[in-house]
């Protein structure tokens, strides 16, 4: 498989305060994991920056400058109590959409099979006009846009396997038929939403985890609500808000996944996509906050991607 891994030093430089979980180290672990020989084959390139107008498919303009606005020059912002700016957080978050639609692009164009977004902040806690959980731009949101504006896709699915709801997407795409949203998370838990009953215009599919479950539980979740919503929904592409910190040394959960679900549910969507979407994938990073568990997961993860 040609999989493209999409990353930039930008993202090192969205400063967080001092013990938050969303840190620069995250994606110094990922980088460390990806330098490994087996991943020598990954088709890297430098995340560009997104343009305002692609921004602006997800959020409204209003909303796109004030985040601008607030960013300062020196020192950090907060936006509510986990959600920060820094000087680099504009176009550390300016890359990572950017990443996400170019991935969109390359596979559209056939130049690869599938791709990773290796980026932070992470964005599926953006909701249309309101940053929060460390997010401000909804990454996959502005992807799934970008793949309807300007690739005339009918169905795009977005999988959701982060321990925490992404809320902000499934405000996003709440009344749109052509974007399936399909979670599993931990309830309860932050944000709060993400209850089986919360199904949109029937578009929405939820499979809440209780605090403690593992990888039997997330399996069956899997297998009993989200892929078949998957087979019904028959999408021209899919996207995976990737979210690692299901995983069992995850600071700030409780489910009990390993590193091989990743594997596992990775396999599964790309199945999924070969049969759908003629293999029509792209993967962007989300939570993960124990760097261990991240390195670990996202081994898996890309390898998986891979076709290992």
């Amino acid at each position: 498989m040609r999989t493209l891994y999409l990353h930039h030093s930008a993202f090192l430089d969205h400063q967080t305060p001092a013990g938050h979980p969303e840190r620069p180290d995250r994606m110094r672990a990922v980088e460390q994991a990806m330098e490994a020989e087996e991943f020598q084959h990954l088709i890297r390139e430098q995340s560009p920056m997104a343009e305002v107008a692609q921004i602006e498919r997800a959020h409204p303009d209003a909303y796109v400058e004030a985040i601008r606005e607030a960013v300062p020059s020196e020192g950090l912002v907060g936006i509510d109590g986990d959600t920060v700016l820094s000087k680099g957080s504009w176009e550390a978050g300016m890359r990572a959409s950017g990443a996400a639609c170019h991935a969109i692009d390359e596979v559209m164009a056939g130049k690869v099979d599938n791709a990773f977004c290796a980026h932070r902040p992470p964005g599926h806690h953006a909701e249309v006009a309101t940053a929060m959980g460390f997010c401000f731009f909804n990454h996959v949101a502005v992807a799934a846009r970008h793949a309807q504006a300007v690739h005339g896709l009918e169905r795009v699915a977005i999988v959701d396997f982060d321990v925490h709801h992404g809320n902000g997407t499934q405000d996003i795409f709440w009344s749109d038929p052509n974007v399936l949203y399909a979670s599993t998370h931990q309830m309860p838990l932050f944000p709060g939403t993400g209850a089986a009953r919360e199904r949109g215009v029937g578009n929405i599919f939820n499979a809440p985890l209780s605090p403690g479950d593992g990888s039997d539980a997330f399996r069956e979740a899997m297998e009993t609500v989200i892929l078949p919503s998957i087979d019904n929904f028959r999408p021209d592409i899919i996207l995976i808000s990737a979210g690692f910190d299901a995983h069992h040394r995850d600071p700030l959960a409780s489910l009990q996944l390993v590193e091989q679900d990743y594997g596992w549910i990775t396999r599964k969507l790309m199945e999924k996509a070969d049969g759908y979407a003629k293999g029509r994938l792209v993967s962007m990073l989300e939570g993960g906050y124990d760097l261990t568990g991240l390195s670990k997961s996202v081994t898996h993860h890309v390898r998986a991607l891979m076709g290992e």
